[in-house]
């Protein structure tokens, strides 16, 4: 977990570089940007390299913390360790208690700027619970992957995909299957307040300049799981409209790889990484980017 915790936060900090070069005039180029391109596919060869992991190893363990809480946890306290956040305060942490049983909240800026962080992360009034939209969004994704390798299990059983597909659906827009094992709130709805509240955290007054960088691109990875979302519900309508079971196999295989993507999102380009941009991010480029923003939001920082 160490390890894995060093090449995130290493990766972080390189795709940040990067975007910022991309974003300067001079490099306002297609060989520019191809060539700040290659020089970080260098960078990331020999960082893995270093650090003695493959990108099949890192992608791997990636998507274990992502859905394993148990996971989750060690990678987020290592995290907290590495960074300086109390432990339990990493965005994105599973919801629950801390050691002595209390729930625990990130420190968050004043005014505006904080409340509307914390809409994203630890609290909003009509979610289940009142938690946090982002936690919201997770959990709704992990019940949908749930379901949509539930589907997968019985490539057979039409009546079985089918209904795993209504409760992908419920989990990702109660609107549409209104009961089922989901929140009742809905990945695409969570997911899009996610993009709002953010940058209404960017623009309210006293955002630091890297509370308005990170919050665009918390904005964008939250943005793009909201885009999988509509995919995926195509993609179940389709399923429960299927008069045969190898059709709704073969469409129930294109439904898992979208709901693990949710969370993990996916590496379009085919360059190595997944980025928070370019239709690349999911759940976990926007926390890990919620994080950076943390960091930052204090004057100075």
């Amino acid at each position: 977990m160490q390890r894995l915790a060093g090449v995130h936060l290493a990766l972080l900090k390189l795709q940040d570089s990067l975007n910022a070069e991309m974003a300067h005039p001079r490099n306002k180029t297609a060989e520019g940007q191809q060539r700040l391109q290659e020089q970080l596919r260098t960078q990331v060869t020999r960082l893995m390299a270093a650090a003695g992991m493959t990108n099949d190893e890192f992608q791997r363990r990636r998507f274990e913390v992502s859905t394993d809480s148990t996971s989750r946890q060690l990678f987020d306290d290592e995290i907290a360790r590495r960074t300086g956040v109390p432990v339990r305060t990493v965005p994105g942490a599973a919801p629950g208690a801390g050691p002595t049983g209390a729930a625990s909240s990130p420190a968050l800026p004043a005014g505006a700027v904080g409340a509307h962080i914390g809409h994203v992360l630890t609290s909003f009034a009509d979610t289940p619970d009142k938690a946090g939209l982002l936690p919201t969004a997770r959990a709704e994704a992990g019940i949908a992957a749930q379901h949509a390798a539930f589907a997968a299990r019985t490539p057979t059983n039409l009546d079985a995909m089918k209904l795993h597909a209504g409760h992908v659906l419920h989990a990702i827009d109660p609107t549409l299957v209104t009961s089922g094992p989901g929140k009742g709130y809905g990945l695409k709805k969570a997911a899009n307040a996610v993009a709002t509240h953010i940058r209404m955290a960017a623009a309210a007054d006293g955002a630091t300049a890297g509370v308005r960088t990170h919050a665009e691109h918390v904005a964008a990875a939250s943005l793009s799981a909201a885009g999988r979302a509509d995919q995926i519900i195509a993609l179940a309508q389709r399923i429960r409209a299927a008069s045969d079971a190898a059709t709704a196999a073969t469409l129930v295989g294109q439904l898992t790889s979208l709901c693990e993507q949710l969370v993990s999102g996916a590496d379009l380009d085919a360059d190595g990484r997944v980025n928070w941009g370019g239709g690349e991010g999911g759940l976990q480029q926007a926390e890990a980017h919620m994080q950076l923003l943390l960091n930052s939001a204090s004057p100075g920082a």
